[in-house]
């Protein structure tokens, strides 16, 4: 018995310790200073918005929108990979990567779609992803972009009454994803998760951002 409660001691203290260890890490992270990646011609983004199969999708539909790249980022790990963090220890959340023409497209509108196509209050997740790899995150590369996103916030949060899940992150990283994660949607469209998750959050965006939607995608 007396080994037992031990045991059972050892295990909270060890779980609690990384707990604050993962805490003051990714502390760290958001704290930081972010990177900036944009050049005259060719600007990127990086959001988290649940699986990022479907988000993939979406953004590949913008006018303006040159390539989307799924991976991951906000974490505090190096090389991340899907197996990796699926286990919920490296911070990351699956990222898509927007390689877009500001003269076409503004960050602004990709904020929009993103606010536009997700449930804001579900917090670790959207839809049947639940998880922190799965969190809902903004990344910022600067002033601007960070009081862009933290002005729709606010209006979000007194327009609908509500508590606004996503968090606004400084852009540190960006790691691709494994080579079958790129366009899965377009090359697995029978796929059952495809069927049943990203086809109907893809057929509401279409809905409700048809005036920016590449009509040759």
């Amino acid at each position: 018995m007396k080994n037992t409660l031990l045991i059972t001691a050892l295990v909270l203290i060890t779980n609690c310790t990384n707990a604050q260890k993962y805490s003051e890490q990714q502390n760290l992270i958001i704290n930081s200073m972010p990177v900036e990646v944009n050049t005259e011609k060719i600007h990127k983004a990086y959001f988290a918005s649940g699986c990022f199969w479907c988000v993939e999708a979406i953004y590949e539909s913008i006018i303006g929108v040159n390539e989307v790249i799924s991976g991951y980022s906000g974490g505090f790990t190096s090389e991340p990979t899907y197996d990796i963090v699926n286990t919920q220890t490296t911070g990351h959340a699956e990222t898509i990567e927007v390689i877009y023409n500001p003269k076409l497209i503004t960050f602004s509108q990709l904020v929009d779609v993103y606010f536009g196509t997700q449930n804001v209050e579900q917090i670790n997740g959207q839809g049947p992803d639940n998880g922190t790899q799965y969190r809902s995150i903004i990344f910022y590369q600067n002033e601007n972009q960070k009081d862009i996103i933290n002005k729709k916030i606010q209006e979000i949060t007194e327009t609908l009454k509500v508590s606004v899940a996503a968090e606004s992150y400084p852009f540190l990283k960006f790691w691709k994803a494994e080579k079958y994660h790129q366009d899965f949607k377009k090359n697995n469209k029978f796929n059952s998760y495809i069927i049943n998750v990203s086809d109907p959050r893809f057929k509401r965006f279409k809905y409700k951002f048809s005036e920016i939607i590449n009509q040759n995608q």
